[in-house]
């Protein structure tokens, strides 16, 4: 496998990056945006991207992610437990709809579905504490709507969002029984990280501004201010004092803190768009992120468009440095080979995506997933080959396994030469190509597999070949296997 790039090693600037003969706009950096910024595209979708110069190809991506319309509001989504008919019997099932339907979406939306998913990270929230399908709704509405907006009011939205409220406690918090969870949480997750700039006192004071929030109409239905159990004495959060509530913790908190939150959020960002591991020039890097974000009052798009733009996030060493979690195993599988898929296979795949480390709507913890190094051990790792050997065998098994063979001509017209075949397969799933040329040749022996070799001496076989579709899929296994297989 290629030594993965140190973040040293990536030395460039936020400068747009401008392609040149020695560095060109191609396929490969094309395959990166999409890795990185969505779950991978179609050939078709990368053919396209070509036509577009960098900062075209970028302005239309974050443009159509901000732009796009949240998912349509299911029947159920506001519902409480007195609406359902049949509570017991359509709670869950409802929740697993929409499971279905956020898959789906990030499958479909790109950059906006990428950054739903990473804010569901940052403020995280679990189906199994709060167990109540239109609250996962409702939650997953938020992230879209503000996943490209400002961050200061996607801050202000999850704090009284019915599912933050019940798995922080914050429905618990009255000015009789203070409740510290969010609080904390606010502070050391959220916006300033762990022990940076606030104190045990700032955490009670923002504890009791923070009361209120306990007012239901129904069970599991809409929560509500209720002024009797709000805290209505003087507190005072870094540094001010008044009578403060909801609102006012968020604006002193910007307004004290923005320069700690800008970086935090940033940094947060860079390592998950460009490399997990900062050095002095990442820092550099992220603190011109952070700047821009304070400069346009925490809306993200110019920031995000700065730093997509650039020739660091272009760079040869910020290609190849992420681990992809379960659901990039899978999602940008499906994506780049453009196979057939149903209800069936997606629910399969999230089920057995769960087993590996990422069950959605269900981080493992307030942390959220630590993601990079953190999703692979000596179970995960043969459990992300399944992902992909499940996938397979479902399509084979189910008369769908032309596919495959489809796949292999369209990205070689049609080659008879099995070494192509191979290399060019292998190619289309890796940011890089393989370290060693030998890696190639036994990838190539994988796919001839019983074959007698002077049918392909000879130009008797071709991907018409009875045994082709057999071929292509347990080369496709083999790809699945490969270390780089599992880097994007």
């Amino acid at each position: 496998m290629e030594t993965i790039a140190t973040p040293t090693c990536n030395s460039s600037t936020l400068a747009p990056f401008e392609p040149s003969s020695q560095n060109p706009w191609d396929t490969r950096k094309i395959n990166h945006v999409y890795r990185r910024l969505g779950f991978g595209a179609s050939q078709d979708d990368v053919d396209a991207a070509l036509s577009l110069n960098p900062g075209q190809f970028i302005n239309s991506l974050v443009d159509t992610a901000q732009n796009m319309p949240p998912t349509p509001t299911p029947y159920w989504g506001y519902y409480s437990n007195n609406d359902f008919p049949d509570y017991e019997t359509q709670n869950f099932a409802f929740f697993e709809q929409w499971r279905l339907q956020t898959t789906k979406d990030l499958l479909e939306e790109n950059l906006r579905g990428r950054l739903a998913f990473f804010w569901m990270n940052h403020f995280v929230t679990r189906f199994g504490v709060y167990f109540h399908s239109p609250y996962a709704f409702q939650y997953y509405h938020m992230m879209q709507v503000h996943a490209l907006g400002n961050f200061k009011e996607l801050t202000r939205a999850v704090g009284i969002n019915p599912a933050m409220l019940i798995f922080l406690n914050g429905y618990e918090n009255t000015n009789y029984s203070p409740n510290e969870n969010y609080a904390r949480e606010l502070y050391e997750l959220f916006t300033l990280g762990e022990g940076n700039g606030y104190t045990q006192n700032d955490i009670t004071e923002t504890a009791r501004a923070l009361t209120g929030y306990n007012e239901w109409d129904d069970e599991n239905g809409a929560i509500y201010f209720d002024p009797q159990s709000f805290d209505d004495g003087i507190k005072t959060i870094f540094g001010q004092t008044g009578n403060w509530g909801y609102d006012d913790v968020v604006d002193i908190l910007f307004q004290e803190k923005g320069s700690e939150i800008a970086y935090y959020i940033c940094e947060k960002l860079y390592k998950f768009f460009v490399s997990p591991a900062t050095d002095n020039i990442g820092q550099t890097i992220i603190q011109e992120l952070a700047q821009t974000l304070i400069n346009n009052n925490f809306e993200m798009v110019p920031m995000l468009k700065k730093l997509f733009k650039s020739q660091h996030f272009f760079d040869e060493y910020a290609v190849a440095v992420v681990i992809k979690s379960p659901f990039d195993v899978v999602l940008n599988f499906m994506k780049e080979t453009d196979f057939y898929y149903n209800n069936t296979i997606l629910n399969a795949l999230i089920y057995y995506m769960g087993l590996v480390g990422q069950e959605i709507y269900d981080p493992v913890d307030v942390a959220g997933w630590q993601r990079d190094e953190s999703w692979i051990n000596a179970s995960t790792l043969t459990g992300r080959w399944a992902l992909i050997d499940e996938y397979i065998d479902y399509l084979d098994q189910n008369g769908y396994d032309s596919i495959f063979v489809d796949l292999a001509k369209a990205l070689t017209n049609n080659s008879k030469d099995p070494y192509f075949i191979t290399k060019t397969l292998v190619d289309h799933f890796m940011c890089k190509e393989l370290y060693t040329l030998s890696d190639y040749d036994i990838a190539t022996v994988i796919f001839k597999w019983e074959v007698p070799q002077n049918y392909y001496d000879q130009g008797i076989w071709d991907l018409d070949f009875n045994s082709a579709p057999y071929q292509v899929s347990i080369l496709l296994k083999h790809i699945a296997r490969m270390p780089e297989f599992q880097l994007k």
